[in-house]
């Protein structure tokens, strides 16, 4: 464990030595590497605009879990947008490309055992495409379409605010939508058509049509997106109210529904069911807001029901608050508060008890598994976020169906923009 913290305090004594070196640049510079000369600002004006970040999170497990320990993951993206009216006369449309790189230890998988991963960064460790799409911006873009190969959870159901926390339950879609059908989250791409239509100034309107391949997710295709393997199509429907579109505090209020139409394993009994599906409500919040820029408090809440017969997670629960703006001329920084419980189907539970090869009390396994984070988010610089970050997991063996002493987590994340 002494080799974990020692990394953790690398990283952060690294990122204080950065914020301070120059702190003229932390008001004017973005990212890392700067504009290369001004060879960045030109290529951008010219149509290409290169994308960059790194993601690196540690931590170790002082507590409860499967074991004591720790562990590192990171996360390497870069793309690029390229204005195809700027380059080739091809008006409102944009051409997307991304690659995405994850290395390192999963705390949850590897020492924790539990559903709710400490780490959103952990997961597909290798390199991989992530993107390669087309966008078209149609009706002075109100109207705007996309095609190819990308990560349908970048376009619905997702809730940027939930990004202030580390743990993927929080950052930044509901684990179970993924978990329960053929919705992927990013880094995980699929051939797909989404469109998104703005109704009203405040009112989205967001659906498609997505290839379900449970084989894309494997190493061996990460460079073959036209893999074999596929078995169904996803259909999502998500609207979205904007509520601070009229000059009032933000706020987003999002309803949705998808049907994915593969056919699979019946929850806890014998045979097939077609198709899966799920409805979901998520909501974020200002309630108050400390003079005419971010500073403030916010709320945010999800919920996702999905239907006993196909879905391992029947229920999930969440809510936080996010405070922007701490101390006095940390306008910036953040601290966010977050409570998650996904709830097993109890038929698994069941199936369970019925194949156990000695008598398994039903009533003593637990019901599903929650975790509790608190983050505080410093801004060193425009383009560097450092993250210390406590969470505490309660039954964290509720999807194993077994008794795991609840774990305490402590770590960091830290976010560059290249």
């Amino acid at each position: 464990m002494s080799g974990l913290i020692e990394r953790l305090g690398a990283a952060a004594g690294l990122a204080a030595a950065l914020a301070c070196a120059s702190p003229a640049l932390a008001g004017e510079r973005t990212t890392l590497t700067g504009d290369w000369g001004g060879q960045r600002t030109d290529l951008a004006e010219d149509g290409i605009i290169f994308r960059g970040d790194y993601v690196s999170e540690t931590f170790s497990v002082l507590d409860g879990g499967l074991r004591r320990g720790g562990g590192y993951t990171q996360q390497i993206r870069v793309g690029a947008d390229f204005d195809l009216d700027k380059l080739a006369g091809w008006s409102g449309g944009i051409l997307h490309l991304t690659f995405n790189d994850r290395r390192g230890k999963g705390v949850s998988s590897d020492v924790v055992g539990n559903r709710l991963p400490i780490q959103e960064a952990y997961g597909g460790q290798y390199t991989r495409l992530t993107e390669l799409s087309i966008e078209q911006q149609l009706d002075g873009g109100r109207l705007d379409l996309r095609a190819g190969f990308f990560a349908m959870g970048n376009d619905l159901g997702g809730m940027a605010i939930g990004c202030n926390l580390v743990n993927a339950a929080f950052c930044a879609h509901p684990l179970s939508m993924s978990g329960d059908s053929g919705w992927y989250n990013y880094p995980n791409a699929r051939w797909g058509v989404a469109a998104r239509y703005a109704v009203r100034p405040d009112v989205l309107v967001r659906t498609g049509v997505y290839q379900v391949n449970p084989a894309l997710n494997d190493k061996r295709n990460a460079w073959r997106p036209f893999a074999s393997g596929s078995t169904g199509v996803m259909l999502p429907l998500e609207v979205e109210y904007d509520r601070g579109g009229k000059g009032g505090l933000p706020g987003h209020y999002k309803l949705g529904a998808y049907y994915d139409s593969s056919r699979v394993t019946r929850q806890g009994e014998t045979g097939t069911v077609k198709g899966r599906y799920g409805v979901y409500l998520l909501a974020d919040q200002m309630i108050w807001r400390e003079g005419s820029g971010n500073r403030g408090l916010s709320l945010f809440g999800q919920f996702t029901s999905n239907p006993k017969a196909s879905a391992p997670i029947t229920r999930w629960y969440e809510a936080g608050l996010v405070k922007t703006g701490t101390f006095r001329g940390r306008d910036a920084d953040t601290i966010a508060l977050g409570v998650v419980h996904a709830r097993l189907n109890p038929r698994l539970r069941q199936a369970y008890v019925d194949a156990a090869a000695t008598p398994v009390d039903y009533g003593a396994l637990p019901v599903g598994e929650t975790a509790i984070e608190l983050s505080y988010g410093w801004q060193a610089t425009r383009w560097l976020t450092v993250r210390p970050d406590v969470q505490y997991v309660i039954e964290p063996g509720a999807f194993g169906y077994r008794d795991t002493p609840n774990a305490l987590a402590v770590g960091a994340q830290v976010k560059a923009q290249f």
